[in-house]
């Protein structure tokens, strides 16, 4: 370890998202800081931006989400005595918090992009989403989380949130304050390339994302195409509802060059999750010129404007709401926001970022 070295501390490193960029991002930005995780899937995270950093990892996996989850948490809490050398440590996720009993003196700071929405806001939804048979096993689980997470929490010298409604959600759910610093968009990477004649759907394909409803609209679309490029628990789902539509598309994840080139030559990006926490891949879009049709609730409502950089239809959107916006998001009309989607991508910079976060340990050191 570097004496003048911090570490950020991440759950895992399963899949190309937000958060495993923003930690990254971080990583190399702050000089000398250190990873670790509970465990990371070399397959699905980026070797380049690991190549110079050191990581650690409590080599903690399972792929059975519930025992994941207390599998991971009870790793961080007892295998991660180590970072108690460190200056300051830098935590985000679910289980990595629960390290901070490990360095009693600080800073600790937590970066929370979401709090943990099965034990919380999103706990009679998952209820209602599994058989009864297996609800005494989740309200164990919210039972055994609960308390942990809140009790790290209550341990960190600073929270921030990645946004107004996590925010709220802090205070609502934990009584906990914190500051807003946005999640960073690395906006030199998209660029526009034309409109291939598609829309455009990027969100993990899991039930809170809702990409079922988009599928279904563009089953009643079929002079009108999307493309799916992502992967999920609901992949197999969602091909099989699309009922070999020749105008809806799978591609399953792809690596980041290919999803820049789906989003620079789409003719606007569809993401209507369940009230979202952030959601990067709205600035994503915008940063490539291509404004968002997305639902008028959670994040979205920080990063979309709504009639000058995409349309955001009502919240708890249906399929009706979805053909409905498609059909006012003519190619023409993506194409007059182009200007003003990549001036609102450029608030979400990665260097205003970072500028925020240093001042963040700055303050606190």
């Amino acid at each position: 370890m570097n004496n003048h070295s911090g570490i950020i501390l991440y759950d895992y490193f399963a899949c190309a998202g937000g958060a495993e960029r923003l930690t990254l991002i971080l990583a190399n930005a702050l000089a000398h800081a250190e990873l670790c995780v509970g465990y990371q899937e070399k397959s699905a995270i980026f070797q380049k931006e690991l190549a110079g950093l050191t990581l650690h990892s409590i080599s903690t996996q399972t792929h059975i989400p519930a025992w994941r989850v207390i599998k991971l948490m009870r790793a961080f809490k007892t295998k991660t005595r180590f970072i108690s050398d460190y200056p300051w440590a830098l935590y985000s996720g679910t289980a990595a918090p629960l390290a901070v009993a490990h360095r009693k003196n600080g800073p600790n700071f937590l970066y929370c992009h979401t709090i943990p929405r099965f034990a919380y806001d999103l706990k009679d939804y998952y209820m209602d989403l599994i058989p009864a048979w297996q609800r005494p096993a989740l309200n164990a689980l919210v039972s055994y989380v609960r308390p942990r997470y809140e009790a790290a929490l209550a341990m960190m010298d600073g929270i921030v949130s990645n946004s107004k409604n996590t925010q709220s959600r802090l205070k609502k759910y934990i009584g906990a304050d914190s500051t807003i610093v946005h999640p960073p968009c690395e906006t030199e990477t998209f660029k526009f390339m034309g409109q291939n004649g598609y829309y455009l759907s990027t969100a993990r394909l899991e039930a809170f994302k809702r990409v079922d409803i988009i599928v279904d609209a563009f089953k009643e679309m079929p002079e009108k195409k999307l493309v799916v490029t992502s992967g999920g628990s609901e992949y197999d789902g969602l091909k099989k509802k699309a009922g070999g539509a020749k105008n809806i598309i799978f591609t399953g994840w792809t690596d980041e060059e290919k999803l820049r080139e789906w989003m620079g030559k789409a003719i606007a990006t569809i993401y209507i999750p369940m009230d979202e926490d952030f959601g990067m891949s709205p600035v994503e879009s915008m940063a490539a010129g291509k404004p968002v049709i997305g639902s008028r609730e959670g994040g979205l409502l920080e990063t979309v404007k709504n009639g000058e950089t995409g349309i955001l239809t009502k919240a708890n959107p249906t399929k009706e709401d979805v053909i409905e916006a498609v059909g006012a998001m003519t190619p023409g009309r993506a194409m007059d926001m182009r200007q003003a989607c990549q001036q609102r991508a450029k608030k979400f910079r990665v260097n205003l970022f970072v500028e925020k976060m240093r001042g963040m340990l700055r303050l606190h050191r």
